[in-house]
């Protein structure tokens, strides 16, 4: 790295200002160490810990769910319906977490330069147009419902549509205040607000099916269960962006403007497709047997397990980086917390993969459970890479998108090859996901080897995402 003209001596300390770099002396990086001095593993998984169990009890909810409506909805079309209904829900919701991504990256700036007012008004003016945004949605909708019943899922019944497709509106508002409360470090009313979730959704899918064993009835539930979520993280979020802040000094600030939001959204948007298509390629691009898919469905909660965690890492990456530090202790709580999932998920499917996987599936589609440790340890890889993901976007390295996007590539054209084979269909899959893992591995160490060359952690000067 060379140094820029305007570099100058401070205290006998040379204050180098490179490209993409921002000046930060001794003194600052002590000042803003934990006052409490536990930066610790300990303390990250005392903070991190009960996000992971209130994502494990959720997610486990709603697997009892979904096999539970196995058994209530009215003949199998029914439930094929249904489980349509969610793939349609789970592809529109997805820019949630970008959006989470993008609330946490601006509502830090503010934070650590202690400009909690301005974090306030940003925090109305976002509530007031997403609920412009969402109400326009909900009527557009409305109108497109029935001819996107009949396109998609070839059949004359709007109603559920529109619940589901609202519902993933409602969900990417959730995300708003997810992410303030991520911001500010809420991570126990962020634990309950995903049991809220999980509760609900459980409480209201169900009874609503059982009093009624119909598609709309399990919609309804799913669209209930995200206005209950919407109202307790709003709640929430609005108490502790009310109660004043400690500013968390920086060494200079970051411009906030409507061109870095939009840039730091599109970009969290392009790497969580990518992700979701790492996640989905194999069963999306090939011809195999239903019980393929049963068995890549049973390892793909580490994905999930990884988002969850990601509740806890990307705030403290955020805020960690521009105080001039690497968000390590934070990254190391998350892997370990997340090794824990993937050694039981590894382990099950190394010793009983037939046994397990008939707990939840039916006889018929356990003809690929062969297939299944191949699988999980392709899912463990991409949770890896998940995490590295999302603390980069969380510090601001907008690269990350071509390198999934390369990864993505690449499975598509390895799973469209694979003769609709099972077994090399799974064997493609952990090849390239275990190549990516490297890649964005090898990647994330250069990035913070440099940080440390330059004796200060890179950040765009401007807020953008470059890097």
């Amino acid at each position: 790295m060379t140094e820029e003209p305007g570099a100058s001596e401070h205290d006998g300390n040379a204050e180098r200002v490179t490209e993409g770099y921002f000046p930060l002396t001794a003194p600052e990086l002590e000042s803003d160490r934990d006052p409490t001095g536990d930066d610790s593993i300990a303390k990250g998984v005392r903070s991190a810990g009960p996000l992971a169990i209130a994502g494990l009890v959720a997610n486990g909810s709603q697997v009892i769910v979904t096999v539970l409506l196995a058994h209530f909805l009215v003949g199998r079309h029914e439930y094929g319906y249904w489980t349509s209904l969610v793939a349609i829900f789970l592809v529109v919701s997805n820019p949630g977490s970008a959006v989470i991504v993008a609330v946490v990256r601006r509502s830090t700036i503010w934070r650590v330069q202690g400009k909690e007012e301005e974090l306030r008004r940003w925090a109305r003016d976002l509530h007031r147009w997403g609920a412009v945004v969402l109400g326009v949605y909900a009527v557009v909708v409305a109108l497109l419902a029935p001819a996107v019943a009949r396109a998609l899922l070839g059949v004359d019944r709007p109603l559920p549509v529109i619940f589901m497709l609202v519902g993933a509106g409602v969900w990417v508002m959730l995300s708003i205040d997810r992410g303030l409360l991520q911001s500010t470090r809420a991570y126990g009313d962020l634990s309950v607000n995903l049991l809220v979730e999980g509760g609900v959704r459980f409480v209201f899918v169900l009874g609503l099916v059982v009093l009624s064993p119909h598609v709309l009835s399990a919609c309804v539930g799913i669209f209930i269960a995200e206005v209950a979520s919407v109202a307790h993280a709003r709640y929430f979020a609005n108490r502790h962006l009310a109660a004043p802040g400690a500013a968390l000094a920086v060494s200079t600030a970051e411009v906030v403007d409507d061109a870095a939001i939009v840039v730091d959204l599109v970009t969290a948007v392009l790497a969580l497709a990518m992700l979701a298509l790492l996640l989905y390629a194999d069963v999306m691009f090939q011809h195999t047997s239903d019980g393929y898919a049963a068995i890549s469905t049973a390892t793909k909660s580490m994905y999930f397990v990884a988002i969850v965690l990601s509740g806890y890492l990307v705030p403290e990456a955020a805020i960690r980086w521009r105080q001039g530090r690497a968000a390590l202790h934070a990254l190391g709580v998350v892997l370990l917390i997340l090794a824990v999932p993937a050694a039981a998920l590894l382990g099950v499917s190394v010793v009983v993969p037939h046994l397990s996987l008939s707990l939840v599936f039916a006889s018929k589609d356990l003809g690929a459970s062969g297939s299944f440790a191949t699988l999980a340890a392709a899912q463990c890889c991409l949770a890896i890479t998940v995490v590295l993901t999302l603390y980069l976007l969380a510090i601001g390295k907008r690269w990350i998108v071509g390198l999934l996007a390369g990864g993505a590539g690449a499975l598509v054209l390895a799973v469209h090859r694979s003769h609709s084979s099972a077994h090399h269909v799974a064997q493609v899959d952990l090849v390239v996901q275990a190549v990516l893992l490297g890649a964005v591995g090898a990647c994330f160490m250069v990035t913070h080897l440099r940080a440390h060359r330059g004796g200060s952690v890179p950040e765009g000067t401007r807020g953008s995402l470059a890097g």
